[in-house]
């Protein structure tokens, strides 16, 4: 146990290591809900006011 916590990074780095981690996370949101974004309006007819 204590050799893993000698192999964790210096305090200094974990501001950085946090900022890279909720980086990536806040991204991986971004591009799901862009995923689930282009489903939204496949085989769907028009909308019947679109046309007036």
């Amino acid at each position: 146990m204590i050799k893993y916590i000698h192999n964790l990074p210096q305090h200094k780095a974990w501001p950085v290591i946090k900022f890279i981690l909720q980086s990536l996370f806040y991204f991986m949101i971004i591009i799901a809900f862009l995923y689930l974004f282009n489903y939204s309006g496949k085989g769907q007819g028009h909308f019947i006011y679109n046309e007036f």
